[in-house]
């Protein structure tokens, strides 16, 4: 829109820039963004670089599968050491043993393992998945009585036992109250335990077996069969 001039100009001066020192204190008073903290946060992912050294644990697997003990190693990484969001999360897994009948399967099993710990996120559901692998032959009681379906499943075990040791897994421990029930039961089963080892200690063969007929620990192999000393209790009639 034209605007009329009716009076007379008189006086008149041009507009300059301002000076660029004003403009650089200006810019001085701004206040700057902050960088948060979750921005320097590292994640793990599968294009982060491996580092020139990293911890890690060994176990050994020891099967009634194989002569030989396999020995399972976990290498982790530490993601942003010393500060509030420092991890500890597994890398790689390397799988050795002097028995070479499961190399190849072993050798893929270690490179797909390893390539999912590299792609971060949730990793936990790798212990499940092979710990459902069943050996079609029939699985065995590793140490301490704990049945394990298959020699995969074993490894899975180990894998777990890693995570629980790094905090990934959280242990399933029982409350004070379960741990007063299962510490009563085991102490009825010893006491009457016990009682039938003392009762026929003196009279039949040492690691006899206990009968379901007489409830004696009396039962031996004989003539390829199992027969109680006590009652003449016999499998094959």
């Amino acid at each position: 829109m034209a605007t009329k001039i009716e009076k007379k100009i008189v006086n008149y001066s041009v507009r300059k820039d301002e000076p660029q020192e004003a403009v650089r204190k200006t810019a001085a008073n701004e206040p700057k963004p902050v960088a948060s903290s979750q921005d320097k946060v590292v994640q793990l992912h599968e294009k982060l670089k491996r580092p020139e050294m990293l911890i890690g644990s060994t176990y050994k697997v020891k099967t009634p599968l194989s002569e030989h003990a396999l020995y399972v190693t976990i290498n982790d990484i530490i993601l942003n050491p010393g500060t509030e969001h420092e991890l500890r999360r597994p890398f790689e897994i390397f799988i050795n043993s002097k028995n070479m009948d499961h190399f190849q399967w072993i050798v893929a099993l270690t490179r797909i393992v390893s390539a999912v710990f590299r792609k971060g996120g949730d990793v936990t559901f790798l212990v499940e998945e092979l710990r459902s692998v069943f050996d079609p032959r029939g699985g065995y009681f590793k140490k301490g009585g704990k049945y394990m379906p298959s020699l995969v499943a074993e490894i899975g075990d180990a894998i777990e036992c890693h995570m629980r040791m790094i905090g990934l897994l959280k242990d399933d421990s029982l409350d004070e109250h379960q741990k007063k029930l299962m510490a009563e039961k085991r102490a009825q089963y010893e006491s009457a335990l016990e009682i039938v080892e003392a009762k026929d200690a003196g009279d039949f063969p040492k690691g006899s077996q206990l009968c379901n007929k007489c409830q004696t620990r009396a039962v031996i192999q004989m003539d390829g069969c199992l027969t109680c000393l006590n009652c003449g209790d016999s499998k094959c009639g």
